[in-house]
């Protein structure tokens, strides 16, 4: 049916006849039923419902059998199978490409989703993001408010302590892993000036040991100068400075015979202030390694009630 409906444009003329006259005369006797005619029937006129819709009736049925005939003929003509051939071929192609359109399509709309859907998630794990990093801020404002009330309690506990009622033995014991803390950070932070300043293996062993027993002093007694005012940056920062500042001057004092004239002035002056900085790269780390002690409860506050 397909063939017929394209090839029926190719059915020409000469199967229409010429009027409707002539298409009555050729299908008055057709299928051996006599149809009367607008002439022979005396003049009727061409009005009439009956006998005009039985004429147009019969030539449609005729016509339509005349042209399915030269349809066919025209379907088997040699020259026209190439034609059908190639019109079957661009009907497939066309089908296949109307199918990979749809698929395209149905691609494409997946492809939203799925952006749509990294865009939602994207948009939902900055705001899990966010959350989290608020906890945190929580969470750490939680712990310094926590060790402030607890320090704070701690100091109006031992406000009023009498030396009666602190534990000695403990003390003791706080006082030399506040020494050893700071001694063993004390020359680690050493170890590169020394290895820059002395030139064989027995000035190392003193320095370092000069550094150890330094430190040591330094340990203890910044456990007594900081207390239990854990939060006081001045205080923390300055018992390494005042340290640093002592020995620094007291290794300055012990070098060269001052005289009085600008270069040596200067150079005093320069020696001293590298001779104080290389002291506060050593006195600081150990501050900082001991109050880290303190605020993990590895070393205790002075002073430590009896239990």
């Amino acid at each position: 049916m397909q063939r017929a409906a394209l090839l029926r444009p190719l059915v020409g003329s000469p199967l229409l006849p010429a009027g409707p006259l002539a298409a009555r005369r050729r299908c008055r006797f057709h299928g051996g039923i006599r149809v009367r005619s607008a002439t022979e029937e005396g003049g009727s006129s061409p009005g009439d419902g009956g006998g005009g819709g039985e004429v147009d009736s019969a030539a449609a049925s005729w016509l339509s059998s005349a042209v399915g005939e030269k349809v066919d003929e025209l379907l088997r003509r040699e020259e026209n199978r190439a034609l059908l051939e190639g019109v079957e071929d661009a009907e497939r192609r066309v089908e296949r490409a109307r199918a990979a359109l749809a698929d395209i399509e149905r691609q494409e709309a997946a492809a939203r989703l799925a952006r749509e859907e990294v865009r939602r998630l994207e948009k939902r794990r900055d705001e899990i993001e966010e959350s989290q990093r608020e906890l945190r801020q929580a969470r750490e404002m939680i712990d310094e408010a926590e060790r402030s009330l607890s320090s704070s309690l701690e100091e109006g506990s031992f406000g009023d302590v009498s030396g009666g009622d602190i534990d000695e033995n403990s003390e003791r014991l706080e006082s030399v892993k506040a020494a050893a803390v700071s001694s063993i950070v004390g020359v680690l932070a050493s170890l590169p000036v020394s290895f820059y300043e002395v030139q064989d293996l027995p000035q190392l062993f003193l320095r370092s040991s000069v550094v150890f027993i330094s430190c040591a002093l330094f340990g203890v007694t910044f456990r007594y100068a900081v207390r239990r005012d854990l939060d006081n940056i001045q205080l923390k920062t300055g018992a390494p400075a005042a340290f640093a500042f002592v020995r620094g001057l007291a290794m300055l004092e012990s070098g060269q015979t001052l005289e009085l004239s600008t270069d040596t002035l200067i150079s005093v002056a320069l020696d001293g202030a590298v001779s104080v900085v290389e002291n506060i790269f050593i006195f600081l780390p150990a501050a900082v390694a001991l109050d880290f002690c303190f605020k993990t409860r590895f070393l205790s506050p002075f002073p430590r009630r009896k239990q």
